[in-house]
């Protein structure tokens, strides 16, 4: 991954985003069973990820998950004000993606195809798409 034109090691991504992802989930509202299953990870999986000390390997969709939900997170936080962006994932919504579900429980159920959807309708939002 390239950052600001510098590479960054994997290793160093892989202890920092789950620490990233854990704030956002807790942002979110999020129980640790949805932030294991949005990360694809088992529960005592992701409580070892987001420990202060882990040093362990992502797989390249754990990662890419991690980084979607970031990015879901930043559009939430520019396209609305904070109540409904802290509440948005979390609350049942009837756009074309969710069908009146809430968008977290698809994302799980999707998995990465699902969570780069919803980012990519969130995107779409901030364009005025």
């Amino acid at each position: 991954m390239q950052t600001n034109g510098k590479t960054q090691d994997p290793a160093q991504i892989a202890t920092v985003a789950p620490k990233a992802f854990a704030r956002i989930v807790k942002i979110w509202g999020l129980s640790e069973k949805e932030a294991a299953g949005l990360a694809d990870m088992a529960e005592s999986d992701w409580t070892r990820a987001k420990a202060r000390d882990f040093a362990g390997e992502l797989t390249r969709d754990q990662l890419l998950r991690l980084s979607a939900a970031v990015g879901i997170y930043e559009a939430l936080e520019l396209y609305f004000s904070e109540p409904l962006a802290r509440r948005w994932f979390a609350r049942p919504n009837t756009g074309h993606l969710f069908g009146g579900r809430r968008p977290v429980e698809t994302a799980i159920e999707g998995g990465l195809p699902q969570i780069l959807a919803i980012r990519t309708y969130l995107d779409g939002l901030l364009q005025g798409a």
